[in-house]
């Protein structure tokens, strides 16, 4: 109740309904068979004016009104709606004579409900304004004054169609049973439930007895005063209803909405925790990469051409930019990705292109590939590739194909294998890398994504495929 807004639209809209369900009970059961077939209009007008009053709520409070909010235009608003009261005032006009009653008295209910229905959306917005965040710190009070405002409606909504379409019978069950039972439910959570699974069985158990107790003597003085002892037998019904019944049920409806609330907050947590995995597996890969590029312009600046080293530090300059901003959102168009890619191969060749021993083909068919997708899942293949394939002694070779087919991205991978490298490789298998990206499609991708990976003493293979439409 204090740390969100009820959702106040679906909540008079339960209540509207109930009210609705009550009146045509109430006012079917209070016509008899003979009546119903035989007076025609007085019968159907008692469930049909609810009715229209019923509907033409339904349209604005969950139509009309959610439409506006939504898109700030004001003409749908007053042309369905005045084309909505128009009808509805129409359609009970006709079947006023069947409620033995004046068309002032139609004209007052609906005059009247509008009235309620434009001071409880006012009173709503002026209370929206006192009591929710920044001017209070919970919705605590906001809460409870938008159900305040709803009952006190509800009053007079009941007291406003008494002449017409609402019986005592409503009446009697809206003002005084139904707030009793909330009232029961209300001191049972509180005073009761919270002390039992609090382990304080003495304090419930004394609790439910003042409840009891207190209900009793209430039966027995209305009897006492009435002189009618049949009252004091309602009053034990009563009880046996408050302990077999009401309170039962009652915390049946607690522990279902706790254990629901309870599932809410480990999902909530999860996903906290799996951001904060996503944020912590992202800031590693950074400086990895950063270091090892910024090694390999001062090597280049030294070996080659200032020409070359302008073009890395360009290429350089893009990825900086990827890393600062788009790495930190949760997905990025593929092109983007793959633009990365490339940059990280073209600055990797200027530190080894120059190498007799060495065989690279690159394939990259980006024609296919758009959508969406979580940025440096690619590059780790690749980076692992060069770290750990290459030998300045050995033949060394790095093949890769990229390709989009159906949505889809594939990336085959294999490079050399050398023993130095393998066991070094061994020793700083640590999150960053390959296990970097495992954690990140379990995260990210599951159930969408396969990754093989094959060793042997001369070649790593690596076959990895995702869904990303």
């Amino acid at each position: 109740m204090k740390t969100k807004s009820f959702d106040f639209r679906q909540i008079e809209w339960w209540i509207t309904t109930l009210l609705f369900v009550s009146i045509v009970l109430f006012n079917l059961t209070s016509i008899n068979s003979h009546r119903w077939l035989s007076s025609g209009s007085p019968s159907y007008a008692k469930i049909f004016i609810p009715t229209a009053l019923y509907m033409t709520f339904y349209i604005f409070h969950m139509r009309l009104i959610p439409n506006y909010l939504s898109t700030k235009k004001i003409g749908p608003l007053l042309g369905f709606g005045i084309l909505t009261l128009g009808l509805g005032f129409l359609f009970s006009s006709i079947l006023t004579i069947g409620l033995n009653s004046s068309f002032e008295n139609l004209f007052q209910l609906y005059l009247g409900v509008i009235f309620l229905y434009i001071s409880h959306q006012g009173g709503s917005l002026v209370l929206k304004g006192m009591f929710t965040p920044p001017r209070f710190p919970n919705y605590f009070f906001y809460n409870l004054s938008r159900l305040i405002l709803t009952f006190i409606v509800l009053i007079f909504f009941l007291f406003l169609g008494q002449k017409t379409i609402i019986g005592e019978s409503v009446i009697i069950v809206f003002l005084i049973f139904l707030p009793v039972i909330l009232g029961i439910v209300t001191y049972n959570f509180f005073l009761i439930y919270k002390k039992r699974k609090a382990g304080k069985q003495r304090q419930a158990n004394w609790f439910t007895a003042l409840l009891l107790i207190a209900v009793f003597m209430l039966f027995m003085i209305i009897g006492a005063y009435n002189n009618k002892e049949e009252v004091i037998l309602i009053g034990f019904l009563v009880n046996g209803i408050i302990l077999l019944i009401i309170n039962p049920l009652s915390n049946l409806i607690f522990k279902k909405y706790e254990s629901m609330t309870g599932q809410i907050l480990n999902l909530t947590t999860e996903v906290n925790q799996g951001n904060a995995n996503l944020d912590f597996l992202r800031s590693q890969i950074n400086p990895h990469f950063l270091f090892n590029a910024l090694n390999t312009l001062y090597a280049s600046a030294l070996m080659e051409n200032a020409e070359k080293t302008s073009d890395g530090i360009q290429k350089l300059g893009d990825m900086m930019r990827f890393m600062l901003h788009e790495n930190q959102q949760a997905k990025i168009p593929l092109s983007r990705e793959i633009d990365y890619l490339r940059n990280y191969i073209d600055l990797q060749m200027l530190r080894f292109g120059a190498q007799s021993n060495l065989e690279v083909d690159f394939q990259i068919n980006d024609d296919s590939c758009k959508g969406m997708i979580a940025p440096m899942l690619l590059i780790p293949f690749l980076e692992n590739a060069f770290k750990h394939g290459i030998s300045a002694k050995e033949k060394s070779w790095i093949r890769m194909n990229l390709r989009c087919i159906s949505g889809s991205v594939h990336l085959d991978l294999v490079n050399s294998v050398h023993a130095s490298k393998s066991k070094e490789k061994s020793q700083e298998s640590s999150g960053i890398g390959l296990d970097n990206v495992k954690k990140r499609l379990n995260l990210v991708y599951p159930n969408r994504h396969q990754l093989n990976i094959i060793s042997n003493d001369t070649d790593f293979f690596v076959h990895f495929s995702v869904q990303i439409q």
